[in-house]
């Protein structure tokens, strides 16, 4: 499996393209990018997947799969997100295209396969209805749940401390300490340095 990270947005998203035996999947994109959509022309790509439908992680849907013809999917609580774009795009001053409706859901405990790697979703809100996480093969991609040394937002529409906090210590901290957290923005981390350095989640 190779995991290939695009930095996209006036938000530094990561976008992510696991690859694995000629397949491919790509998780949040963010924008419309040359690269990306170059880079993804000699692969099959499976399915395009959103963690959440916030703008910086969804704005490169209708390019993306126009350029591949994959399947959008997302967590059916996200679908209410992502219809307003347009007012997200306003709010933070960015300009956006409008993403075509999901092809199917992911729920809890759905999976997804690319090429011989198998990913589990596990549905974790409280950043943003509907946001779910992809682990798999001894990494976990997060989306905006955890980064490292600090947690999601909760101020925005749909926003839960509560949830999210309940996300962390009853999905993500029950992973293995060694897996590698790949995060909507910053570096990469691992479940154990967070469980036992992050500051915001540290009495848990």
């Amino acid at each position: 499996m190779k995991i290939k990270v695009y930095e996209l947005t006036p938000f530094l998203v990561n976008t992510y393209v696991v690859i694995d035996n000629g397949e491919a999947i790509v998780i949040d994109p963010g924008e419309s990018n040359f690269r990306l959509i170059r880079d993804l022309s000699n692969l099959k790509v499976k399915a395009i997947i959103n963690t959440h439908c916030h703008i910086d992680h969804c704005g490169g849907n209708a390019s993306i799969c126009r350029a591949t013809g994959a399947p959008l999917l997302m967590h059916p609580e996200s679908e209410v997100v992502l219809q307003t774009l347009g007012q997200q795009a306003l709010l933070f001053g960015v300009p956006f295209q409008d993403s075509p409706p999901p092809d199917d859901y992911l729920q809890e405990g759905d999976e997804i396969s690319v090429g011989n790697t198998i990913f589990k979703v596990l549905y974790t809100p409280g950043h943003a209805p509907g946001h779910i996480c992809l682990v798999g093969d001894g990494v976990v991609f997060v989306g905006d749940v955890l980064f490292q040394g600090s947690i999601g937002r909760t101020d925005l529409p749909g926003g839960d401390y509560e949830l999210l906090i309940s996300s962390i210590k009853n999905k993500l901290f029950n992973l293995p300490d060694d897996t590698v957290v790949y995060p909507g923005h910053g570096p990469t981390t691992t479940i154990g340095i967070e469980r036992e350095t992050n500051p915001f989640v540290g009495e848990l």
